[in-house]
């Protein structure tokens, strides 16, 4: 397992524990801390096999080092994983939570935690009680709460840039875009824009979520495994990764992709892929910066919330960078942005 991905991963720090009181794997990947501790959230998920939760670590701190870098915010990238036989609730839950706390405590400063797939800001309160690594905690208890909705405006923000760049504007008035995944993100994603006049096709592997939703707004709603083929202007996909890969993007139907997942990609050469059909993709690790920036901007830098929208709406400027280099140089918009990071690290190296 170790000898087969971590040669690859090219970052400096993993940490693995095991947790017997709950048969939990722990594993926290510290990718770079060059800009600053490796931060990034915690995913608590069931996996066939604890390295796939490795797995999972490597892939995601990786990029959340180009998501911190490309975010200009003072920190660098790391993720965790807690592969867990089942969620756990109640007591068990705040139990585990703790002795994972006192895991990140052992770090030292040098991973900072935060929400993700599975944990939310309680999660983060019980955390606190054994480290102040940690980010993301409720309001009562003296954090910024859920990052979720500052980051569907950043996405909000990039689609619009995407649209600029591909149509000539940023009007969303009649455009249609297609929303696969309508959870914390990408519901409120949706209500912007519906309220900006777009027209949505939902869709959720929730069914009941995605058919309520669609109906509140007046949208349509296909089924999950139908969406990225749907006729419009902009795919976002603000679920799971991996959705751009080779079987898929042969179908995709649209101009723009621009959504909340991470790593959309299923490998680098898929953005060659994308880019060959004609399609603007909008890096993810780009896009989905606005949770980094609501946590960074509220909970390190104290800034107000003027200044926390000004960043979110830089979302959609730093693509504007990205897509003029991607032009200029005949590359695709992956390459471009991977270029930048690549220019940001070797430039605070050298400082």
């Amino acid at each position: 397992m170790f000898e087969d991905l971590l040669p690859a991963w090219g970052g400096e720090e993993v940490v693995v524990g095991f947790d017997e009181p709950s048969a939990t794997w722990m594993f926290v990947g510290v990718h770079s801390t060059v800009l600053g501790p490796g931060a990034g959230g915690t995913r608590m998920k069931t996996y066939a096999q604890p390295a796939d939760g490795l797995r999972d670590v490597l892939r995601l701190s990786s990029a959340m080092t180009s998501k911190m870098a490309m975010a200009s915010v003072p920190l660098g990238g790391g993720k965790a994983v807690l592969a867990v036989p089942e969620i756990p609730q109640g007591q068990a839950r705040r139990e585990l939570f703790l002795r994972y706390g006192d895991l990140v405590g052992s770090l030292h400063g040098t991973y900072v935690t935060a929400c993700d797939m599975n944990t939310g800001p309680p999660d983060m309160d019980v955390i606190a009680e054994r480290t102040s690594s940690v980010l993301g905690r409720t309001e009562a208890k003296g954090g910024s709460g859920t990052s979720a909705p500052d980051t569907a405006v950043g996405v909000f923000h990039g689609i619009r840039a995407a649209i600029a760049h591909t149509f000539g504007s940023d009007d969303l008035d009649g455009r249609t875009v297609a929303v696969q995944g309508v959870g914390a993100v990408g519901d409120p994603l949706s209500r912007f824009l519906a309220e900006a006049g777009a027209r949505l096709t939902l869709a959720d592997v929730d069914d009941v979520r995605a058919k309520e939703l669609a109906e509140e707004l007046e949208a349509e709603v296909v089924s999950a495994d139908r969406i990225a083929e749907v006729d419009c202007d902009v795919f976002s996909p603000c679920a799971t990764g991996g959705v751009l890969n080779a079987d898929t993007i042969p179908s995709l139907r649209c101009r723009v992709i621009a959504g909340a997942a991470n790593n959309q990609l299923g490998e680098p050469a898929d953005a060659e892929r994308v880019a060959e059909r004609g399609i603007l993709y909008a890096p993810d690790y780009v896009v989905s910066a606005g949770g980094v920036i609501h946590l960074v901007g509220y909970e390190m830098l104290h800034e107000g919330f003027i200044e926390v929208r000004e960043r979110l709406t830089g979302i959609g400027e730093t693509l504007g960078e990205v897509f003029a280099r991607a032009e200029a140089e005949g590359i695709s918009t992956g390459a471009a942005a991977d270029e930048i990071v690549a220019e940001r690290l070797s430039a605070e190296r050298t400082a």
